[in-house]
C-alpha cells in the first residue's frame, strides 16, 4: 500500500529530517513508529499524507507517486485517509459536532446517514455529549479526542496518526486503541507514531524505529 524509496527530506536552514529512508507497508498492516524527539516520525507521517514533499525519492501510496501530485488533487487523494496530527486543525467557530461532520461534507454524504455516523463517532470517544460545544471549551486531552472521531468518521482505508494517544489518561488511551486495532481487524491500514512502549507490547503490530532521520534495523 505504501512504499518510501530512498527518500530524503531536508528543510530549509539544511536539516535534514529524513535521510535516504525506504520502507514498504502492506495494506491492513499495524505499524508502529518510535524513536526519539526528532527522529523524522512526523516527518514521514506528513510526507505520506502529501503535506510535505520530499527532496528526494519516491512516496507512492495505492500506486500514486503523492510527491509528484498536483495539489488540486491532493483533497481527493486525502479522502480515504484518516489523519490525526499533534497540532489538530480543528474549526474553533464551528461545534464539536459540524467538525466531525466535515470530512462526510467533502465527501458528499449529507443528511440523517451523515449524522448517525458522526454520533456514532463522538460515542466512541467519549464526546457525544458535548456534540454541541465548541472545541475551544475541551480540554487538551478532549480535543485529541475530537480529532480521532473526525479521522475515522469516514472509515478510511488508511490511518496515520502522530501520538494519538498522548494527551489521554490510561483508560481513555486503552479505548482508542482498542478502538484503532478494531479497525485493524477488518482491514484498515494504521501507521501510529508514539513513544509508549507498552502500547506497543499491548497491540503488537510491526515497529519501524527511527534515528536522526534514518530507519534503523
Amino acid at each position: 500500500m505504501i512504499e518510501i524509496s530512498d527518500v530524503t527530506k531536508r528543510y530549509p536552514g539544511g536539516h535534514e529530517a529524513l535521510c535516504s529512508l525506504s520502507l514498504a507497508i502492506g495494506q491492513g498492516e499495524l505499524v508502529f513508529l518510535t524513536g526519539h524527539s526528532g527522529a523524522g516520525k512526523s516527518t514521514l507521517l506528513k510526507l505520506i499524507a502529501a503535506i510535505e514533499r520530499p527532496t528526494s525519492g519516491h512516496v507512492i501510496v495505492k500506486g500514486q507517486n503523492v510527491g509528484r501530485m498536483r495539489r488540486a488533487a491532493l483533497p481527493f487523494f486525502r479522502r480515504n485517509i484518516g489523519l490525526i496530527f499533534q497540532d489538530h486543525k480543528l474549526l474553533y467557530d464551528r461545534s464539536v459536532f459540524d467538525n466531525v461532520l466535515l470530512p462526510l461534507h467533502i465527501q458528499g454524504l449529507t443528511g440523517s446517514g451523515a449524522f448517525k455516523r458522526v454520533r456514532a463517532a463522538l460515542d466512541k470517544v467519549g464526546l457525544l455529549k458535548k456534540e454541541r460545544a465548541r472545541p475551544i471549551t475541551l480540554s487538551g486531552g478532549e480535543q485529541q479526542r475530537l480529532c480521532i472521531a473526525r479521522a475515522i468518521v469516514s472509515r478510511p482505508a488508511l490511518v496515520l496518526a502522530d501520538e494519538p494517544t498522548a494527551n489521554l489518561d490510561e483508560a481513555y488511551a486503552r479505548d482508542i486503541m482498542d478502538m484503532f486495532r478494531a479497525f485493524n481487524e477488518v482491514g484498515v491500514t494504521l501507521l501510529i507514531s508514539t513513544h509508549d512502549h507498552d502500547l506497543i507490547r499491548r497491540y503488537g503490530g510491526r515497529n519501524v524505529q527511527l534515528a536522526h532521520g534514518r530507519l534503523m534495523t
